[in-house]
């Protein structure tokens, strides 16, 4: 048998530098992860267990929401942008 995964949209963040490091553990919450500055990591509390999160990671918001982090290449082959109404990609807050 053969399955297609679900579409689904979810929400995600690039950690990019250092310095996004603060702005994603406060969007994750301290329930789910920190930041860990002198590392450049950013430490996830999945399901399966602890994660980390590197500069160009992408830190990704379940359907469940869940965190887990998903390196560059995975995430490109997986998701595409959502485009709001006008055909403009949507702007994070």
């Amino acid at each position: 048998m053969k399955f297609r995964k679900k579409p689904v949209v979810i929400e995600a963040r690039q950690f990019l530098v250092p310095a996004d490091g603060h702005s994603i553990a406060r969007w994750i919450g301290p329930e789910h992860g920190s930041f860990l500055p002198g590392y450049a990591r950013i430490v996830i509390t999945t399901r399966e267990g602890t994660m980390y999160a590197e500069a160009g990671d992408w830190i990704i918001k379940g359907v469940a929401g869940e965190f887990y982090p998903c390196k560059p290449d995975i995430f490109a082959a997986t998701y595409e942008s959502v485009e709001s109404e006008g055909g403009a990609p949507r702007e994070e807050p």
